[in-house]
């Protein structure tokens, strides 16, 4: 089986195509055990008949995670622009009661922003975030929620269904936003930031994404979907931001 020369990972159809669905990104080495390319003849032929929210997530996945690995290798993420800290605070979006709310009422505290969805693969992530909310919230974390229905239609209900949805199956406490866009010409301004200007940039692959605030406005770190809420990763950072002085 012939392999990928921008991933190193072998075709499914063992072909050697000059290109694959990652010709755009940077190369990436060491494929694990298993990892497959797809040549873009053969991506074509896949979108072609398959639902939407299954190749969605293949896809984003596999994207998301090629850029994770550059980013471990290299320390950076592809794009670092980044505006001034505390920029963030400028934004403001409704609440999932309507009620508007500025991201300036979190100031001085680590901000968790994630784009969440209700019939997600990713779905259960949301007791990881509850649990990561109650550890923390008393020494100055904010989990907040940001339903998105962007992904394979995965979101598909009102603010109202999504927050009894959320209280009955994983009692949410933290922050829950309106529904929002999080990518394409609708983006809400909070996630075009936060793509474009966060110094951790790029669209966002798929549901709960995660990006990390520091108590001084900065974006200090982005995870994708992959990442628990309670993994070592994630608490070891919270805990040291919860260190700094704003």
């Amino acid at each position: 089986m012939e392999a990928c020369s921008k991933c190193g990972a072998p075709f499914q159809c063992g072909k050697n195509e000059d290109h694959c669905w990652c010709m755009d990104l940077p190369a990436v080495s060491n494929p694990k055990d298993g990892e497959t390319c797809l040549c873009r003849k053969c991506l074509e032929r896949e979108t072609e008949g398959r639902k939407k929210m299954s190749l969605g997530m293949k896809v984003g996945k596999l994207v998301f995670g090629t850029r994770e690995k550059l980013r471990k290798l290299k320390g950076k993420i592809m794009d670092s622009k980044a505006a001034p800290a505390g920029k963030i605070y400028d934004f403001e979006a409704k609440l999932n009661d309507g009620k508007a709310r500025k991201l300036g009422a979190y100031k001085g505290k680590v901000l968790l922003i994630v784009n969440t969805a209700s019939e997600c693969g990713y779905t259960p992530q949301y007791e990881g975030l509850e649990k990561l909310h109650r550890k923390y919230k008393d020494r100055g974390l904010a989990v907040v929620g940001f339903p998105a229905n962007d992904f394979g239609a995965q979101e598909p209900g009102s603010d109202a269904q999504i927050k009894s949805f959320c209280l009955k199956n994983f009692g949410v406490t933290f922050d829950l936003f309106a529904k929002v866009a999080v990518k394409g010409a609708e983006i809400h301004p909070l996630f075009k930031f936060l793509t474009t200007e966060s110094g951790h940039n790029g669209a966002i692959p798929w549901n709960f994404s995660k990006f990390v605030v520091a108590r001084d406005g900065r974006v200090a770190e982005r995870f994708g979907p992959d990442t628990e809420p309670m993994s070592s990763e994630m608490t070891g950072l919270v805990e040291k931001l919860l260190e700094e002085q704003p």
